[in-house]
């Protein structure tokens, strides 16, 4: 079966689970008002402005998690749906390829919206304190938050297809993004900076303060991401739906 008749079942699939639309408006408001909120603080005006101005998005990385994990796992509920799929797309490989298309295409979009209106936000709340940022700061902090945003939906999504499992995805990654992550860099050091979430978030930032620059810290994102995916994509063939 041809790529694209498959994608647009993916997508429309997305379109009539209200649950993942629900994630999506979460994705933008927890992050745009956090932003917000986050540079009104007297103690923020001296931090790094662009990341200051994106600070909303390492919390609304939970919802781009949640959307990767839910847009798997519901597949799984029962097993109904899953078998439904791969008897229309007996090629697993194909199938999954475009299911992750489907998820990365729809969070990029949400994401990009998302971070500029968290950048204005946040631009509004820092005033004088943002005079220093570039035009070419700016844009790369909306366009790598979003790809960062993507990248971490399809993280979840590669783990959610391994596991077989929402909740055990969830409760891997959330508390990795939100507690895990900081407790191993203070002892980790610099091999910290190589974590999913550290590395991404590099992006955000427009001077640099670990040892990846703003892109190849993404690309080490998409590393993990991609080793995610592998790992589902090969349980998917291995185990029966």
């Amino acid at each position: 079966m041809p790529f694209a008749p498959v994608f647009r079942s993916e997508w429309l699939k997305i379109r009539t689970v209200r649950s993942l639309l629900a994630t999506l408006l979460v994705l933008f408001a927890v992050t745009t008002a956090f932003s917000a909120l986050a540079t009104l603080d007297p103690e923020d005006q001296g931090a790094d402005p662009l990341f200051a101005a994106l600070s909303g998005t390492t919390l609304g990385q939970i919802a781009a998690i949640a959307f990767g994990s839910l847009a798997v796992s519901t597949e799984y509920r029962e097993g109904a749906a899953v078998r439904l799929s791969l008897t229309a797309v007996p090629r697993r490989g194909p199938w999954f390829a475009a299911k992750a298309a489907a998820i990365a295409a729809v969070v990029l979009v949400v994401a990009l919206v998302t971070s500029l209106a968290a950048l204005l936000a946040g631009l509004a709340g820092l005033g004088d304190a943002a005079d220093g940022l570039t035009t070419a700061d700016q844009v790369r902090g909306v366009a790598g938050g979003a790809v960062y945003l993507t990248l971490m939906a399809l993280f979840a999504a590669g783990l959610a297809t391994l596991l077989r499992s929402g909740v055990a995805t969830l409760s891997v990654l959330i508390p990795f993004v939100l507690i895990v992550s900081f407790v191993i860099g203070d002892a980790l050091g610099a091999a910290a900076d190589f974590l999913p979430d550290r590395a991404g978030q590099a992006v955000l930032r427009s001077v640099p303060e670990g040892t990846l620059s703003p892109w190849t810290g993404l690309a080490v994102t998409a590393c993990w991401t991609a080793a995610a995916l592998l790992a589902g994509a090969w349980r998917l063939r291995r185990q029966d739906a």
